[in-house]
């Protein structure tokens, strides 16, 4: 490996223990690498272009819409329904609280395609009253913490377009649709460990509605529910492209906010804009400094290297993935999922092509399996928004998170080894 490779991962390394930005990690360590390899002027000329290429792409055109659709549905009254319409259909269940709070995390996830969104808007309502209800306060937020990250799976998923662009062109309506039923598996996974919980703890069940009251709670949920539908729908059907799916939610979601639930007033949009804008700004530098190191990764020839290091280790396309699986786990410890899934994409995707597997499985496995470190310190995003929202300590979750990560791994190693799990719906609707 080239002096300046070692001295890009060194820096990087350096710079994230001192908790630096990880953007500015990034982008400091491949411009040094840049520096070691090619002289000045071309070098800070080659980040730049880079830089820029990488966020010069039509599909990332709907990461700031749906960044906006969410920022609307999360302040639009969408969470609470959704709880509502959760209770109704599993409340009853042991541990009821506790799956309606995954269920909830699951719908409203897969509408706001943001695990923090989803962890602040239903951990805001759900911690609350599941401590009202005899509930431990820490199990509560490891509940919301690990459901959260199911919305990153259920389509629109912000980082399945970003995987499509690391990938180099795997079909956005493909991964959206293979999404669907990984992110339910993981979803009701969770669902079982909180129920035996639930059971071995002797925790109460939600409260009983009446017919009326069912009906109409579910019937209030149903204008959310059918932006899934809408921009699903329309993306499977050829009617339009996911970025243009991206201003439709914008539309439906300032409609049903502003509108018909009126959570929204007009003078509550330039602080939504704003908001917007400054997420938006985030991931796009993440994107623009990542896209560099990829290319300084290829330029040193490091996916090559590791991709003949790992075929030489073994030959079976199981234990291949099961290393990749490992190396990633590891990575998402410490690393956001944007930047890994760039940044890691053109290293690991074609040694799975080398193996035989699909860009689409290998896609979904990626991000399933970046979905845990989310929820895992040092680096877990959702983790300390969690913390925050619950009012405890990292230290305290860790416990009731440990049944929670045992059921994810589960979904993980069923997705990783039975690929029919993400490619089924893709080949049932034409995609593949």
């Amino acid at each position: 490996m080239e002096f300046s490779a070692l001295a890009m991962i060194l820096i990087f390394i350096i710079l994230m223990a001192l908790h630096v930005p990880i953007a500015i990690c990034i982008g400091m360590a491949t411009m040094v690498a840049m520096l070691f390899t090619i002289e000045s002027t071309a070098a800070l000329t080659t980040l730049a272009q880079q830089m820029a290429g990488g966020v010069n792409s039509f599909a990332l055109l709907a990461i700031p819409f749906f960044i906006l659709a969410g920022q609307l549905m999360g302040q639009g009254g969408i969470a609470h329904r959704l709880i509502e319409m959760a209770k109704v259909l599993i409340g009853r269940l042991p541990g009821g609280l506790a799956l309606v709070n995954v269920m909830s995390s699951m719908l409203f996830g897969s509408i706001s395609g943001s695990a923090v969104a989803a962890t602040s808007a239903i951990g805001g309502f759900m911690i609350p009253e599941m401590n009202k209800q005899g509930y431990k306060k820490e199990f509560n937020t490891a509940v919301t913490v690990a459901s959260s990250t199911t919305g990153l799976l259920i389509p629109p998923s912000n980082i399945l377009i970003i995987y499509s662009l690391a990938s180099g062109g795997v079909s956005i309506g493909a991964l959206f649709v293979a999404g669907y039923l990984p992110g339910v598996l993981i979803g009701l996974m969770i669902m079982v460990s909180c129920m035996a919980y639930a059971i071995w703890h002797k925790y109460p069940r939600a409260e009983r509605y009446g017919v009326k009251a069912s009906f109409f709670k579910v019937l209030d949920a149903v204008p959310s529910l059918l932006m899934i539908v809408l921009i699903i729908g329309g993306i499977v059907g050829g009617i339009f492209t996911a970025t243009e799916a991206s201003v439709l939610a914008v539309l439906y979601a300032l409609f049903l906010s502003v509108v018909v639930y009126r959570q929204v007033a007009i003078r509550d949009l330039p602080a939504i804009l704003i908001k917007t804008v400054e997420t938006t700004a985030i991931v796009m530098f993440l994107i623009a400094t990542s896209a560099a190191m990829s290319w300084m990764l290829s330029y040193e020839q490091i996916p090559q290297l590791l991709s003949e290091a790992l075929l030489a280790m073994s030959e079976n396309p199981l234990m291949v993935l099961l290393m990749i699986n490992l190396i990633l786990l590891l990575v998402g410890t410490f690393m956001d999922m944007t930047p890994a899934v760039l940044i890691f994409t053109p290293i690991f995707l074609p040694v799975a092509a080398e193996m035989g597997i699909s860009p689409l499985h290998f896609g979904i496995m990626m991000i399933l399996n970046l979905c845990i470190g989310l929820c895992t310190p040092p680096v877990g995003t959702v983790l300390f928004v969690g913390c925050g929202v619950g009012q405890t300590r990292i230290a305290d979750l860790i416990k009731p998170l440990l049944p929670l990560y045992g059921a994810m791994l589960v979904a993980l190693v069923l997705v990783t080894f039975f690929p029919a799990i993400s490619e089924f719906l893709p080949r049932w609707f034409g995609l593949l």
